[in-house]
């Protein structure tokens, strides 16, 4: 086997390893506080969702990237995104109920932004390490799929035993709203003026979500409380 062939297989399994988190985190996230049957279907068709995003995007992704303010929008509503998911979970309801397929519904479409907003970086990635060879890309645009859905799977039974693990998990996809921020062509110029702007931007949107989000849920806790 080619030298490079080999190479960019094992560029692509470590940037899905790598980037495929996001979609996991972002879906267990979502699904957390679903019944079970409910949970196993917003996984499945977040994931699903995730992969069909990705091919759909493959062509697009190097052109949209460039667009001035792409990134800095999809930062932006992702760093919202993150801040929505730590609100706290819905009233626990049985299978069936209107107020189950709604919860349901609303979880697949924060799944569903949530993957288009993060899918131009992987795309864009893997792209880059298949240098042009179409089944390198169609390899990694299929290896995302048992990636993304064993690591939601796995995450959100954690996070069911330990809810302060919603935190990491928001505290992740903040961080990569932030990179997505300063990423993002129109602010490039800009932050070469600023000290450790690269990095000083993402940990303050990471520590704007968590510490708006930890206010929601404490909120809402006395409220509930009190009533």
């Amino acid at each position: 086997m080619d030298l490079s062939i080999v190479s960019g297989i094992v560029n692509i399994i470590i940037i899905n390893l790598v980037l495929s988190g996001d979609n996991a985190v972002v879906i267990a996230l979502a699904s957390r506080g679903l019944p079970d049957e409910y949970r196993k279907k917003a996984i499945f068709w977040g994931a699903t969702l995730a992969v069909v995003l990705r091919i759909a995007l493959t062509f697009a992704a190097a052109v949209l990237l460039k667009i001035p303010f792409v990134q800095l929008v999809g930062g932006l509503l992702l760093a919202w995104i993150a801040l929505k998911l730590l609100y706290p979970e819905e009233e626990h309801c049985d299978v069936g109920d209107q107020e189950c397929v709604s919860n349901f519904r609303k979880a697949i479409m924060t799944i569903l932004w949530a993957d288009l907003l993060m899918s131009l970086d992987n795309v864009l990635a893997v792209a880059g390490a298949a240098g042009g060879n179409i089944y390198l890309l169609v390899f990694g645009i299929a290896l995302s799929i048992p990636i993304v859905l064993a690591g939601s799977t796995l995450l959100s039974a954690v996070m069911r035993k330990h809810p302060w693990l919603v935190y990491v998990g928001a505290g992740v996809l903040a961080w990569t709203a932030g990179k997505m921020v300063v990423e993002d062509k129109f602010l490039e110029g800009f932050l070469h003026g600023i000290p450790w702007g690269e990095i000083a931007i993402p940990l303050a949107i990471t520590v704007l979500v968590l510490l708006a989000g930890r206010y929601v849920r404490q909120t809402k806790a006395t409220a509930t409380e009190e009533a």
